[in-house]
């Protein structure tokens, strides 16, 4: 019998543990530096008050995956993510199959406690390496250096069923060559999966500061497309092909919870700062929940869920989100499937047009996806498909 709970995309639940030791220069996520440490039994009974939350929302719907991010999850105790693990297998019903994911940083410290996550139920790592060069891992804040990337590469591989780590380029100074050089050398390293992406320059950041005030210079636009050019030419002649804009993977080891994303599927977000899609009787909100960690902790232990955002998207933002998130991915979207979140139908000329300028191209009646060229402008093309 077909599973008529599923909705199209899948269901995911993301857990957000914020903290870091250090902030990176570079980066703009809900991260925090609590040198005085953190409680986690306290934090960890927030969580699970946050998920029986959102599980009365969504009765019936089976998890087929969970994803630890932040901050570093891999600071939390194996304890931690045990009790938030058990939380989510006792709130709903997971697949068998479920992959449980967990972001981690390649230190030493956080290597040793790679089979305590393992035994807790994490059964996919992903690790934030960032550069293969120890200057650049210096620029970049990075607390570990190669050595112990690469030996917290080995443990994970030999640790868990499914491994991934993310790179960055379009670092100062770097050039296709020493790229070429890097990329082959982590593909050697990886399993089946890699996530690549470019440095961007985010407001709020230190590097935001330095790159306005001049001290900072980060390849132009064309040196960095031909960077991403670079990065697809190689990771697809090593049989790790694109799937999505930044990410690689040998077919068939793709990450299931951010493809719950990219197929617009629902997917639950507890913890400070977190984010949600969730389908309901009344159609599809966006749920936000409040990003200082302490004001989060307060007001779950007061009222049990930490939301300060729980918005219904009307069905053209809606239709927005699809393309904009579906046009992402290598396998494209469902025009159909877009029409019906929409209630509108797509000009056949604009798809036309776009098609004949490069930027899109036709798959089937049904399915497009964005070019290279397109991928490059996304916002555009989403905006012109949707005009």
């Amino acid at each position: 019998m077909a599973d008529t709970t599923r909705i199209d995309g899948g269901f995911g639940i993301y857990v957000h543990w914020p903290f870091c030791e250090a902030k990176c220069p570079y980066c703009d996520f809900n991260s925090h530096v609590r040198h005085a440490g953190v409680d986690q039994p306290r934090f960890a009974a927030a969580f699970e008050r946050e998920l029986s939350h959102f599980a009365a929302r969504t009765r019936g719907r089976r998890v087929d995956s969970i994803f630890l991010g932040g901050g570093t999850p891999s600071l939390m105790d194996p304890a931690t993510v045990g009790r938030v693990l058990d939380a989510i297998a006792g709130l709903w019903s997971v697949a068998p199959d479920a992959e449980v994911s967990m972001e981690a940083n390649p230190s030493s410290v956080e290597a040793d406690r790679f089979r305590g996550y393992r035994a807790a139920g994490v059964n996919r790592l992903s690790l934030g390496v960032q550069a293969l060069n120890d200057g650049d891992l210096r620029r970049l804040g990075r607390l570990h250096d190669v050595a112990q990337a690469k030996t917290a590469i080995g443990i994970a591989r030999a640790t868990f069923e499914r491994i991934s780590f993310d790179l960055i380029y379009a670092r100062p100074g770097q050039d296709g060559a020493a790229w070429r050089q890097e990329l082959n050398e982590a593909i050697d390293l990886a399993a089946d999966h890699l996530s690549l992406y470019q440095l961007t320059i985010e407001q709020g950041t230190p590097y935001f500061e330095l790159h306005r005030a001049g001290k900072l210079v980060v390849p132009d636009v064309d040196t960095a497309a031909d960077l991403y050019d670079l990065t697809q030419e190689i990771c697809a002649g090593r049989g790790m092909p694109a799937y999505e804009v930044s990410n690689h993977a040998v077919p068939g080891a793709e990450c299931r919870h951010n493809l719950v994303y990219w197929r617009y599927g629902d997917y639950v977000g507890v913890g400070p700062g977190a984010h949600g899609r969730l389908s309901g009787g009344n159609g599809k909100f966006a749920t936000a929940t409040e990003r200082h960690p302490e004001t989060w902790l307060a007001a779950v232990e007061a009222r049990g869920e930490g939301t300060v955002e729980d918005l219904a998207l009307t069905q053209e933002e809606q239709g927005d989100e699809y393309l904009l998130m579906g046009l992402r991915l290598v396998e494209g979207v469902d025009l159909a499937r877009y029409e019906a979140i929409a209630d509108r139908r797509i000009d056949p000329r604009r798809v036309a047009d776009l098609v004949e300028h490069g930027m899109v191209e036709r798959l089937s009646d049904t399915r497009m996806r964005a070019t290279p060229a397109g991928f490059l402008v996304l916002d555009a093309v989403v905006a012109d498909i949707a005009a």
